[in-house]
This record gives structure tokens, sequence and C-alpha cells, in this order.
């Protein structure tokens, strides 16, 4: 059996897979939901979506191997439904925090104190395309790669950033968000391409609207120095990739600010643990700005069910 991998091992192997997918072009939170059989994000073996970082390294994984499959699960779990990870198979990380706490004395009350520690803690999952036996359920279906209509999500699209309280103005060539005044300011839509081209760029100025001081206090101060700009820009490009994900954007919209991928490469390389922050601050952002359409919904429909919403029924 391989010796167990520390919490610095495994934050440098996740962050040196990140860090060669950027220099390939390929950013792991664009491309894979269209590489994958089904679309979406990871799911485990129950059907519950991975979140924060497991979510963009099996995406880069599965990209970098070629899965199909949105499941993952361990070989335990495999066997218990009937299935057998083939011979020769490599497992990958999956990551969670736990925690103990420490009772410690205050040395300025000199009073005891309970303080928690954080810590890293893996285990080893295979992508279903690396398992024999399973149920059908498991492996994607070939399908035809046909686009979808673009008015078949527009309504998705619509109710998704209609629902959120930002103060969006139209005008001009530029998008961006100006957080002393706190607005979003965009492009007339007519500007762009397609309407899928409008809803990824607001995305992505949407993540930047609710780091505000007001709703996240997304505030990174002098932990990345000179990088901290560039650490805000790498979160919102990780969540706008989450929501066009969520939204069934085609992925081919999302191209990366050039401008900054050389300075997110080299924030990574500095600190191992940075993607980590980012993926954990990108799907809280992502969740936070999702709240509002959900809770719309709810209001507009007081009898539906969990069987009936539509996060049930991807699971």
């Amino acid at each position: 059996m391989a010796p167990k991998k520390t919490s610095r091992e495994v934050a440098a192997e996740i962050t040196a897979l990140i860090i060669r997918k950027l220099e390939e072009g390929v950013a792991p939170w664009k491309r894979p939901w269209a590489v994958t059989g089904a679309g979406g994000r990871p799911l485990r073996h129950c059907g519950t979506p991975y979140t924060g970082i497991n979510n963009l390294y099996l995406w880069a994984i599965a990209d970098a191997c070629g899965y199909r499959s949105r499941f993952w699960m361990t070989r335990r779990q495999a066997e218990e439904l009937r299935g057998n990870v083939r011979s020769g198979e490599s497992g990958s990380l999956s990551v969670y925090y736990s925690a103990f706490t420490k009772r410690e004395n205050d040395p300025a009350t000199r009073e005891e104190r309970d303080r928690k520690f954080r810590f890293l803690r893996h285990y080893i999952v295979y992508n279903c395309d690396q398992v024999d036996g399973l149920p059908d359920f498991y492996y994607p279906p070939v399908l035809p790669d046909t686009p979808i209509d673009p008015s078949a999500r527009q309504a998705e699209i619509d109710r998704f950033f209609k629902a959120i309280p930002a103060d969006v103005r139209h005008g001009g060539n530029e998008a961006y968000y100006n957080p002393s005044r706190d607005y979003i300011q965009l492009p007339h839509p007519r500007s762009f391409k397609s309407m899928d081209y409008y809803a990824s760029v607001r995305a992505h100025e949407t993540l930047h609207w609710s780091g505000s001081s007001s709703r996240l206090a997304r505030i990174f101060g002098k932990r990345f120095g000179d990088k901290a700009y560039s650490f805000e820009e790498l979160v919102a490009e990780i969540g706008s990739g989450l929501i066009c994900a969520d939204l069934g954007l085609p992925n081919e919209l999302h191209d990366s600010h050039a401008s900054y991928v050389g300075q997110w490469i080299s924030v990574l390389k500095a600190d191992t643990t940075a993607i980590i922050h980012a993926a954990s601050k990108a799907e809280q952002a992502f969740n936070y700005l999702r709240q509002f359409s959900e809770s719309a919904k709810e209001i507009s429909e007081p009898t539906a069910t969990a069987a009936h919403h539509p996060a049930a029924l991807a699971a």
C-alpha cells in the first residue's frame, strides 16, 4: 500500500495539475463539462455534486484522461455496487477539511479556551470509466454533438440574473464592476455575438459584485501582495465557470483574461493552497448568487417538492 500523503503533498499535487492545465491553455473551470458525456459537475457515487477544489480537480482529471462519466467513487463503493476497478487503474484525490479542538491557555487573560484547528485530508476515488460492472446509470450514453438551442436556456438565464439585486447599467464598450459605487457596467446586450456571450460576461462581473464588503466581504488583504487583484480575478473566473456550467452555456465562451493567466500561475506556484482557497471562495459566491433565484422560485412555486427540483433530478 502506498504511504499516506501529507496535506502539503496533497495540495502540491492538486496545484501542479491546475498549473499544467493553465499552461496548456485549458483552464479546468471552462471546458470539462462539455467533454464529459452528461455534462455538469462531477458527482459522487450517490449523485451528490462535488464542490470546491474537488470540482475543479476532478474536472481537470477527466479532461486530461478523457473520462466521460460524471461519477466518481472509492474502490469499496464500487464493490458494494458489484463493480470492479480495472487492474492497473490509478485513483484520483478527493479532499476535505477535518478539524480538532485543543484546549489552550490565553496568554492575555490566562484563561483556558478552545482553539479549533483545520487540516486537509483525502481519500482515493476512481472515475466510473475506470470501473467495470456498474449499473448502466453510471456510464453516459454516446450522444451526437449537437448544440443546444439558445432559446431553450434563455428562460433559465433570465431567471438567474433577474433575481440578483445588482445595479446593472448598460452602455459603452467596457464590462466591469465598480466597487466604490457598487454597480456593474456592461455593453448593451445587442453588442454581443449572442445572449450566451452576454450571460457569460455578466456572470463574471456579478461574481465580482458578490465580493462587496456589504455582501460576502471577499477581501484578501496583503496575503498575496500585489497579486491580490489577480487572485480576485481567479475567483471570478472559477465562479463564472460554475454559473455557466449550471446554466448550460457553451464552454467555448469562457476565455480567461490572458493578462491574468501568468499572474495566476505565479500565485499558485508561490502558495500551493491558493487554488484550494480560490475554489472555496468561488463556490461560496456561486451559492450566494444562486440562492436569489432559488428563493424567487420557492415564492412563485410554494407547493414545489424536492423531488421536482432540477438539482434532485440531476442527482
